[in-house]
């Protein structure tokens, strides 16, 4: 793993998952846990109405943190009720915590390639609708990164589970003086849920 991101999550790993947020997470654990004993892939396609910000951010760390946990069979997904493009600020925000970043194709809606490490493959974020044919068709869980993608998506093909885990939109801090503050904030938040949910299994695979 790059010598700053991993000094990035060496900080995420002191932080303390709250007891009220670790009741969410334990569904998500709950999913894993049994393809993990039988070695069993693992898809998980993190959905927000535009797939523009929180849906992303927990794309890339969900995928990083099974990769520094040593789970393999894990491949992660992000998807919209409808799409628009990856926000730049989020892209400047994982770059800055130590990630490697190419930008694919420009246009209204570019491509990037967020690497976590020098050897293996990059993760491809996009913004698309959860059910794009990019995205997994069936065996995997829906998790609802936004309340309004929740509610509006009552039915998600071929999702063997759906699961809330919200985090607050920091879209609502775009140009303030707290923009950089806040979507850091939010990215630390994420990444340390996910390095919880993930360290479930450090001894099980």
């Amino acid at each position: 793993m790059y010598t700053n991101l991993s000094k990035t999550i060496a900080t995420i790993a002191s932080i303390e998952v709250s007891n009220e947020r670790k009741e969410v997470l334990q569904a998500l654990i709950d999913y894993i846990q049994p393809k993990v004993v039988d070695f069993k892939e693992i898809r998980l396609n993190f959905i927000c109405t535009h797939n523009s910000r929180r849906s992303h951010l927990s794309q890339v760390w969900a995928q990083t943190m099974a990769h520094y946990f040593g789970l393999t069979q894990v491949y992660c997904y992000s998807g919209g009720t409808e799409a628009t493009a990856m926000f730049p600020k989020v892209a400047e925000t994982l770059l800055n915590q130590g990630f490697q970043i190419q930008v694919l194709s420009e246009g209204n809606n570019p491509v990037y390639a967020l690497k976590y490490t020098a050897n293996g493959p990059p993760i491809i974020c996009f913004s698309k609708t959860f059910d794009d044919v990019f995205n997994p068709e069936s065996a995997f869980a829906a998790i609802m990164t936004c309340s309004s993608a929740d509610q509006g998506c009552p039915f998600i093909a071929g999702a063997e589970k759906r699961l809330p885990i919200r985090y607050e939109d920091p879209k609502i801090f775009d140009h303030t003086d707290v923009m950089d503050s806040k979507y850091l904030e939010r990215s630390i938040e994420i990444a340390a849920e996910m390095y919880y949910v993930f360290s479930q299994f450090y001894s099980l695979d």
